[in-house]
């Protein structure tokens, strides 16, 4: 897998929350939100568009994010650098921008000066073994990848201020059904959840303990929530491809990263963006559990 860094002159080309993210299809009751921003870049099929937008009252603060879009016609007379007003609409499970305007063009941008830069690929294999780290877990005590030999680990990554629901929050979502999943089987009890926070500043121990209650529903059984001190994160992210950008303190956009290891410590299975399902989660973590062969290149 090769591992590619995108730079521009101001922002870089990857995604809020994640660059394979996708609405959901279970539309349900949802609430919408008035916006203006400039546009950074749009997705060649126009489902996507990354934009720097003011912040959102009511709902979020100013940051750049992408978005997706489900009537692709509304982005057909839109450019890269162009101003906008759009209205962000929410659901319990997807998110997405409608009724885009055109207010301007920032003739001074440079948006479109894009870099691509190789770098010789750190980031590791299935079958190969991941360095241990530590975290800081959400009673304050120091945890180690280590500390879980014997058992099947599966982890993912979030921070509690990422906002929309088809991003972090899903990615939650999505280990508490797998959890269920493998508590309702007769699955060897060899095996770990984790999710780990990029933001340790703002995600301490009592706010990890906070934002875990919202998705264990009161039983840790199981499941760990942590934050990755600086060191940590920069250990990981070029060994799993995992793309955080921040501006000062506040992360602005990230992609997405899910990790099975195996008892011994070995990476499993990894699965990026969002589109995986809690059942091949527990499926991975089952087969990790019992010493089986992964069978996904």
């Amino acid at each position: 897998m090769k591992r590619f860094i995108y730079l521009s002159f101001i922002f870089a080309a990857f995604a809020a929350c994640n660059l394979e993210a996708a609405p959901d299809a279970n539309k349900t009751s949802t609430k919408s939100y008035d916006a203006r921003g400039i546009v950074r870049q749009i997705a060649d099929d126009r489902r996507k568009a990354t934009i720097q937008h003011e912040a959102i009252t009511g709902y979020m603060s100013a940051m750049t994010m992408e978005f997706n879009v489900r009537n692709t016609n509304e982005l057909a007379s839109i450019s890269p650098s162009d101003e906008i007003t759009f209205k962000l609409v929410v659901g319990e499970n997807d998110s997405w921008i409608e009724d885009v305007h055109f207010v301007t063009h920032h003739v001074s941008d440079v948006t479109n000066n894009t870099f691509v830069i190789h770098f010789p690929t750190a980031e590791l294999k299935p079958g190969d073994l991941l360095p241990d780290c530590a975290f800081i877990a959400e009673d304050g005590s120091t945890v180690h990848l280590s500390d879980f030999r014997g058992k099947a680990v599966a982890f993912t990554f979030f921070y509690s201020r990422c906002p929309l629901p088809d991003y972090c929050q899903r990615m939650s979502k999505s280990f508490s059904e797998a959890r269920k999943l493998l508590l309702a089987t007769n699955a060897p009890a060899n095996w770990q959840l984790l999710s780990i926070s990029f933001d340790p500043e703002f995600d301490n121990p009592q706010m990890l303990s906070s934002y875990a209650s919202l998705y264990r529903n009161g039983d840790t059984n199981r499941w760990i929530f942590a934050a990755a001190p600086a060191n940590t994160l920069s250990g990981l992210e070029p060994r799993l491809d995992l793309m955080i950008m921040r501006d000062g303190d506040n992360i602005m956009s990230h992609n997405l990263r899910t990790v099975v290891l195996d008892p011994q410590g070995k990476i499993f299975r990894q699965l990026d963006g969002n589109q995986w399902t809690p059942q091949q989660l527990a499926d991975a973590i089952l087969q990790a559990a019992r010493g089986q062969t992964n069978s996904v290149p």
